[in-house]
């Protein structure tokens, strides 16, 4: 039988759950910023060489989740457009709630969820696990990669005292900086959308503001900063 979670409930619950995986692992979230101490649990569990599986819908990972991602080696990450489920389960358990995989929910928010355990309701555990294969089917898999900026960080200097000038039809390359002609709707220069377009990944996260020039993880979805994004919307 399910069991209710409160938000208390839902932490420890996951904790373990993660812990006590031995073959499987499956996190599906849309929003990540994974602390610190479940980290090192995902880590030991890259270690055992389980089956991770992250799925989450939201794209804006920041640099240090990434890098972080990069170096677990049995994890894959997908992206599954529109997702707002947030589940979690192992081969025996699974967790069913309103929790992103996000350290302020954990700690601020008011959550609820169901713990079910296969053992005790094999039918509903089956009908969770069957849902999470289909994310898992029409979720994109996602090449995390950061590109190292230190050689563009002189100009990028420069560039970030500049405000928009009276020229307002002129953008930045989101990976370059290089000038181009502001269109949000293709934020690359030749060049850099040539090699883009290799993989045409929309929630890669490049170096710079297409606005502005300033340094931010823009993407082909969200090619400003924030503050270009309240100032032109």
């Amino acid at each position: 039988m399910a069991k209710f979670l409160d938000t208390t409930g839902i932490s420890y619950h996951l904790q373990q759950l993660i812990n006590q995986s031995q073959r499987e692992l499956t996190l599906i979230s849309p929003y990540l910023k994974i602390n610190e101490r479940m980290r090192q649990s995902l880590e030991d569990k890259d270690r055992m060489k389980i089956d991770i599986r992250i799925i989450y819908g939201k794209s804006e990972l920041q640099p240090d989740q990434i890098n972080w991602l990069k170096t677990l080696i049995s994890v894959r990450t997908s992206f599954c457009d529109n997702l707002h489920a947030k589940c979690y389960m192992n081969e025996k358990e699974a967790i069913v709630t309103s929790m992103n995989l996000y350290e302020f929910s954990q700690v601020n928010n008011h959550e609820m969820g169901i713990y079910v355990e296969k053992d005790e309701d094999p039918q509903l555990f089956d009908a969770i696990y069957n849902e999470t294969r289909r994310l898992i089917r029409i979720s994109d898999e996602v090449r995390l990669s950061v590109e190292k900026i230190i050689e563009h960080e002189p100009k990028a200097k420069e560039k970030k005292s500049e405000i928009k000038s009276a020229d307002e039809e002129k953008g930045f390359c989101i990976r370059c900086m290089k000038d181009i002609k502001l269109n949000p709707s293709a934020p690359y220069c030749v060049d850099c959308y040539k090699n883009w377009k290799k993989y045409e990944n929309p929630i890669y996260q490049e170096s710079f503001c297409h606005f502005c020039g300033k340094d931010n993880n823009s993407t082909m979805n969200k090619p400003s900063c924030y503050d270009c994004y309240k100032r032109y919307k």
